[in-house]
């Protein structure tokens, strides 16, 4: 069976424009032509609809151009799913977290800036912060009361920040290659490596939170205890 695009358009419940823009992005493969004339087939109704499917899952339509192309296999789906929107028991608009934290807007935004607040969507135009940036912002409270000038936090927030970026990029690309390839290298089932995937992850993901902050208190005290013997 062959459609006309705006057959397609109503059979995929999608506008004629979303078609044209999806053909332009590489999403869809062109029609068929016959003269001036272009024929979308079965297959461009399935490529539609799985599109949509991964669209209200939450992923981007770049990360479903690596779906389609293969380059994310089935069992990816679950945990590309769980990175972008990890599960919080709540969520905060900035408005209502600079209410709960008594912190002004303007300032949340600079901490965001600096990358020491970031919202679960970066580009949402409501974007939502966990509830438990709270804890953050009031520790961060606590050093400006004591007297630690809040530009100077700010400027060691950003090193740090940058230190931890380069850091978790590397411990994604170790994730990838010797643990994710592994598992699908495997094989079996796709549901049972798509859950095996997730729960791996999420277990490394805790890990590496108590292994990066037992580190960081360690070698805080070691710096202080250097910085005391050094005055003496």
């Amino acid at each position: 069976m062959e459609y006309r695009i705006e057959q397609l358009a109503r059979t995929a419940g999608v506008a004629v424009d979303t078609i044209r823009f999806y053909q332009g992005k590489g999403l869809l493969d062109s029609p068929r032509r016959e003269g001036r004339v272009t024929w979308y087939g079965q297959g461009h109704v399935e490529r539609l609809k799985r599109i949509k499917e991964l669209q209200q899952q939450g992923f981007t339509l770049t990360v479903i151009q690596r779906f389609l192309s293969g380059e994310l296999e089935p069992s990816d789906e679950a945990l590309v799913a769980a990175v972008p929107r990890p599960s919080a028991p709540q969520t905060l608009t900035l408005a209502e977290l600079a209410e709960r934290s008594g912190v002004a807007e303007p300032l949340l935004l600079s901490l965001q800036q600096a990358g020491l607040l970031v919202p679960i969507e970066a580009d949402a135009d409501d974007a939502r912060y966990p509830a438990d940036d709270l804890e953050a912002i009031a520790s961060g409270m606590k050093l400006i009361s004591a007297g630690v000038p809040i530009g100077a936090l700010m400027e060691l927030g950003k090193d740090y920040a940058a230190a931890v970026d380069r850091t978790a990029r590397q411990a994604v690309d170790l994730f990838d290659r010797h643990v994710r390839e592994r598992i699908q290298a495997e094989g079996g089932e796709t549901e049972a490596a798509e859950r095996r995937l997730l729960q791996t992850f999420n277990d490394l993901l805790e890990a590496s939170g108590i292994l990066v902050r037992h580190h960081f208190q360690r070698t805080l005290l070691r710096a202080a205890r250097e910085h005391i013997e050094k005055k003496e």
